[in-house]
């Protein structure tokens, strides 16, 4: 899905020139716990043994669902694994719904961003239904020129293919965009596009975020001086 909002302001001029895309899970809410906690539940339902924390931040996070189920389920049909993913994600809010919120800062940061000028994406490999869960109940979808879920990419995080198609839809070169994430696949994937990278340390401490531009814990620690001062 890619949303164009042509009444935002289009970025010209020193405070403008750059774009800011945000991954959604981890990164704009701290959802990690929870998808962790419906996968281990799923492995546990269909026998794939033992899934740790480790194996799921640095094999599933960041990555698209649909290519998780092929790995998982490669006996299944693509009717069957949309069945499973529809599965995955009913139980996922069920469990997040009560404790949905905005990571802290997150709202005054866009904000900030929209109001000078910076063309802002959102580009996230979760499914549209997902996507629409997590904007439903953190209002912020307005602040965002484009949104891009995994259905419009062929190639998954780590593979840099989804920030490029945002640069693209915000008319925006790569060099000029900064990418934040929160996961291992997410950092290489914005590395790879040649973007500078904030890291979020919701599921990773700093040091497994590297190569970063900069890491935070939370969107209270930014302004727009600070993101302009990654391009020198």
């Amino acid at each position: 899905m890619a949303i164009n909002n042509n009444s935002s302001p289009a970025g010209g001029g020193k405070e403008g020139a750059f774009a800011a895309i945000f991954d959604m899970d981890g990164t704009m809410v701290d959802n990690t716990p929870y998808h962790f906690k419906t996968w281990q539940a799923l492995y546990k339902k269909y026998d794939k043994g033992e899934l740790s924390n480790e194996t799921y931040k640095g094999e599933i996070s960041g990555t698209p669902i649909i290519d998780t189920m092929r790995g998982l389920f490669p006996e299944a049909d693509e009717d069957r694994l949309h069945e499973l993913v529809g599965e995955k994600e009913k139980l996922y809010q069920e469990l997040y719904k009560p404790f949905i919120a905005p990571i802290n800062g997150l709202e005054n940061l866009l904000i900030t961003l929209k109001d000078s000028g910076v063309k802002l994406a959102m580009a996230s490999s979760a499914t549209l239904d997902d996507i629409d869960f997590v904007l439903r109940h953190v209002p912020v979808r307005q602040y965002f020129d484009v949104i891009i879920d995994g259905n419009r990419v062929s190639k998954g995080k780590p593979n840099p293919q989804i920030f490029l198609k945002a640069a693209a839809d915000l008319q925006t070169k790569p060099e000029d965009c900064i990418v934040f994430e929160d996961s291992i696949a997410g950092i290489k994937a914005g590395n790879a596009a040649e973007m500078k990278v904030v890291g979020i340390t919701t599921a990773h401490p700093a040091d497994k975020l590297q190569p970063t531009n900069l890491t935070i814990q939370d969107y209270t620690e930014l302004n727009l001086q600070k993101l302009q001062a990654l391009f020198g």
